[in-house]
């Protein structure tokens, strides 16, 4: 039963999927996000999946295998939200709200444990190895898509809009783990919320928006690590 097929609804393709690989997958996405990709291993996933082991060997080649299925998966479904928003010809500006609000509903959400594309690349700080490879990806997609959308309101600076943008997230979702994620989200909506009136003021005055945006040079100091000493 565990090696049975569907066919794929609404491609048109015609491509068939096994049910037990989206099994596996989801189980995966399950364990992995809440315990960490070292943490579980193949009998736990065949266990609460409900396949065989022939049956995991024969949609992955190993655990490592489905960990980058797994990232891969993330990614997608986070394409297709804002291919969605795209297609819907929602204005750029709104997609970028809807965006954070989105982040802080995940924030909030019972269970979160911080953003699973961070959390990957560091349980694989390798960058030859194929999990890492499959976050960075997904981040150059990710900083693509948001520094096209922000060109889309004024191209003056878009790429700094899209770094500053992507900053946000990350820190956010971090604090929103670590911390009290109420005022992380908070602080995410208003950090977007400013960042595009600063954006959209440099459409109407590229130099004055850049002279107020420009923050004052900052002092070097010294010691502040995030890193163990000799890292």
């Amino acid at each position: 039963m565990d090696g049975m097929t569907k066919t794929e609804s609404g491609t048109g393709t015609g491509r068939r999927v096994s049910e037990a690989r989206e099994r596996l997958l989801r189980t995966a996405g399950q364990l992995f996000y809440a315990e960490g990709l070292h943490t579980v291993g193949v009998d736990r996933l065949v266990a609460e999946s409900k396949v065989t082991n022939a049956t995991f060997y024969r949609h992955f080649r190993s655990k490592e295998d489905l960990a980058v299925a797994y990232v891969e998966s993330v990614d997608q479904a986070i394409r297709t939200q804002i291919g969605a928003l795209t297609a819907a010809d929602v204005p750029a500006d709104g997609i970028l709200r809807g965006i954070g609000a989105s982040l802080v509903e995940q924030i909030r959400s019972p269970g979160y444990r911080g953003c699973a594309f961070l959390n990957a690349a560091a349980e694989f700080p390798d960058p030859d190895h194929p999990v890492h490879r499959a976050v960075v990806r997904h981040r150059a997609w990710f900083l693509q898509t948001i520094t096209g959308l922000f060109a889309e309101i004024t191209a003056a600076e878009a790429d700094h809009a899209g770094r500053h943008f992507v900053m946000l997230r990350d820190g956010a979702m971090s604090a929103g783990y670590l911390g009290d994620p109420v005022p992380a989200g908070e602080t995410l909506l208003r950090g977007i919320e400013g960042l595009l009136r600063v954006h959209a003021a440099r459409g109407l005055d590229e130099r004055a928006a850049s002279e107020a945006g420009l923050p004052p040079a900052a002092t070097e100091i010294p010691g502040i690590e995030c890193a163990p000493p000799g890292a």
